[in-house]
């Protein structure tokens, strides 16, 4: 809403919402605001909608793109990555577009409303992905992206809809795209995570805490670009590291966060690298089916402990 009071070339376009303002009201009232012209409803046609948005995008528009469900870019990922993401490398002309994306499980979606699917488009030269957990976080991370002149993925984990509550400053603020956030501090392990493990990292921290194991957590907050420094820094100073992710755990940026130190920071780790992530298969619909799916902050606090007693 600031961003399109700021910028008239800003404008959002989606399925539901401008008349029923959202599937999860996020822009509830703005098609009274702005009208039809800058908050358009669409059929359900994600690669028609969203290769509208890359040509506005490229004469000079602002898109920002709801998909209503972040399960639903499949649909649209040949613009994304064969078109947007290709555009400056191709002809020198960026893409300034930002498609938001509702995502993650805890709310029994079943297979096809819950998935993670940051790691399509991490692995995508020319995209940047955005992943907040707060609510300070995602107003700074989601102006910065509307200003990048280069196409950005926007992830919300809809656990967090109504769940994480800030009073933010009235003052106008960005955050930087690459930069993490040292969410606890801590010298006995890392544990690196973003999205809504960022609350269950905390609390597994404050159950460590107890046990006299002080666990220094990062919120990644945007997966590209990665801040690498930022994890090399907190590694060397606590020399074990635990990655936790609600994606699969095959191909999941643990794998490549694992890599990294492994290359740069080889001689400053005291034990494993360790991964607590989802199990390698669809999101199950079933409540109890899908508690066993989700790492849990049992989860956890029992690999931080295993890690830190090595």
């Amino acid at each position: 809403d600031a961003e399109m009071e700021r910028a008239p070339d800003v404008f959002l376009i989606g399925e539901d919402v401008g008349q029923f303002g959202g599937a999860f009201k996020v822009t509830n009232g703005f098609l009274d605001k702005y009208g039809p012209r800058r908050v358009v409803d669409t059929p359900i046609a994600e690669t028609g909608f969203t290769g509208l948005a890359a040509g506005a995008a490229l004469v000079g528009l602002r898109p920002v793109v709801e998909f209503q469900f972040a399960d639903f870019i499949s649909c649209a990922f040949d613009m994304i990555t064969n078109f947007a993401a290709k555009s400056r490398y191709r002809t020198g002309v960026g893409v300034p577009l930002v498609l938001r994306g509702p995502c993650g499980g805890g709310v029994h979606g079943g297979p096809f409303h819950s998935q993670n699917p940051e790691m399509w488009f991490v692995h995508t030269p020319g995209l940047k992905v955005v992943y907040p957990s707060t609510a300070y976080d995602a107003k700074g991370l989601l102006k910065s992206a509307i200003r990048d002149n280069n196409p950005v993925l926007f992830l919300e984990h809809k656990f967090l809809y109504r769940r994480v509550k800030e009073e933010l400053p009235a003052e106008e603020y960005t955050l930087p795209l690459g930069k993490l956030s040292v969410r606890r501090p801590g010298r006995d392990l890392t544990i690196a995570t973003y999205g809504a493990m960022t609350l269950h990292s905390l609390e597994a921290a404050g159950e460590l805490a107890k046990e006299g194991i002080e666990a220094e957590v990062l919120d990644l907050r945007t997966l590209m670009p990665l801040d690498r420094q930022g994890i090399i820094d907190s590694v060397r100073k606590t020399n074990k590291l635990l990655v936790v992710h609600e994606d699969v755990r095959s191909g999941g940026i643990a794998g490549e966060i694992a890599a990294t130190v492994n290359e740069q920071a080889f001689e400053d780790l005291d034990g494993p690298i360790l991964r607590v992530t989802s199990l390698d298969t669809p999101v199950p619909f079933s409540p109890p089916l899908e508690e066993r799916f989700l790492p849990q902050v049992a989860d956890i606090t029992r690999a931080a402990r295993e890690l830190a007693r090595y």
